[in-house]
């Protein structure tokens, strides 16, 4: 197996002029992880070995690596998003999710047009130049509606980003959303195992829809993002392997992922959650797999941590996320147990988590943040 410097002298553009900081680190790292710094590709067996034999070696060298290969790319720039959950009504069952529509318990709420735009009116204030519109599949965010609300958006903030997140729908529908405006769409895939699908879905969803939907965005010139939880019920690191194909092989402009956190009021309540250590692994990977994808430090990192963005970032993290929905609906909007962040959390990204960026080494920027070029 080549050695770091092996690499270096072979692949001169491939690793950067850094590489002799990261070769004390990298040198105890297994095979495995060596070859995908040098390849930034595994077969999905080799893949799910590394996945189930990592050592600490292999996660301190990967971080590290994947750390300045963000660098590399993006600087030491951290790209805030602001997230405005409309609406937690939703027409699918999905056995892990709190606003899943058989949740008797859920609080259900939907925001007016004028409570979004001003949402987005404190954010574009408060420094955000990316606007997330996430809710669950709700028969009331018709068409119509949602390019009313895209394009009074663009309007408003013709220099920002608009990225919906509103699930499956029709390649008829995502034209129409791309036409007025949209120039994102978050659709996390869940896993890129069909069998390990249905064990999260009910029979209405399948993954051949599911990528179906993908697919059309990717057609329809959408920057597109993918995603998974980590340790969510039934998965094996074959599972995870065949996440890690996947996005090296559809090569998302942005990928989401963040620990299975269980809801007490869905079939999976019973269910352990995922770990920081694990999400952060697999973090690092996707960072090496593809330099120029767009990371988020989840919120479900900082659930389970009170460092766990911190930790994102450190593993080849770029983006945060926090919640400029009304402070009076946050806490409804809960996909998952003891979500953090119900509070005043726009005044947070302002100030500490600025400030907590910094700690890292990271600069949260004023910025839309788009995908750069493939590195």
């Amino acid at each position: 197996m080549p050695t770091f410097s092996d690499i270096a002298r072979r692949h001169p553009t491939l690793i950067s002029e850094r590489m002799s900081e990261l070769i004390s680190t990298t040198n105890s790292m297994g095979e495995l992880a060596t070859k995908l710094c040098e390849l930034r590709c595994l077969s999905v067996d080799e893949y799910a070995k590394l996945i189930s034999e990592r050592a600490e070696g292999d996660a301190k060298g990967l971080a590290e690596f994947a750390y300045k290969e963000c660098e590399r790319v993006y600087g030491d720039a951290v790209f805030s998003r602001g997230l405005i959950e409309f609406t937690n009504y939703c027409a699918n069952d999905c056995l892990y999710c709190g606003i899943r529509r058989g949740n008797a318990e859920c609080n259900r709420y939907r925001l007016t047009d004028d409570q979004i735009a001003a949402c987005a009116e404190q954010g574009y204030e408060l420094g955000f130049r990316t606007f997330v519109l996430q809710g669950g599949e709700d028969p009331h965010s018709t068409d119509e509606w949602l390019c009313r609300i895209v394009r009074s958006l663009k309007e408003a903030h013709p220099d920002c980003a608009v990225t919906l997140s509103v699930g499956e729908r029709s390649r008829e529908s995502y034209a129409r959303l791309r036409e007025a405006g949209a120039d994102r769409y978050l659709l996390r895939h869940e896993t890129a195992s069909p069998v390990h699908y249905r064990k999260l879905h009910p029979r209405s969803m399948s993954y051949e829809n599911r990528m179906r939907c993908l697919g059309d965005l990717r057609d329809l010139g959408y920057a597109v993002g993918v995603g998974f939880m980590v340790g969510s019920p039934f998965q094996t690191p074959s599972d995870l392997a065949a996440d890690l194909k996947f996005i090296e092989q559809f090569k998302p402009e942005m990928c989401g992922i963040g620990p299975f956190v269980p809801h007490h009021a869905t079939p999976f309540a019973g269910y352990a959650g995922g770990t920081v250590e694990l999400t952060c692994f697999l973090l690092s990977i996707i960072r090496i797999i593809q330099p120029n994808i767009l990371l988020p430090a989840t919120t479900a990192l900082g659930t389970i941590d009170d460092e766990g963005r911190e930790k994102g970032i450190l593993a080849g993290a770029n983006v945060v996320m926090p919640n400029l929905s009304p402070a009076e609906v946050r806490a409804d909007y809960e996909l998952y147990d003891n979500k953090i962040c119900t509070g005043d959390e726009a005044a947070e990204c302002a100030g500490c988590l600025g400030a907590r960026m910094l700690a890292v080494g990271r600069r949260l920027v004023v910025d839309r943040g788009d995908p750069k070029e493939a590195a």
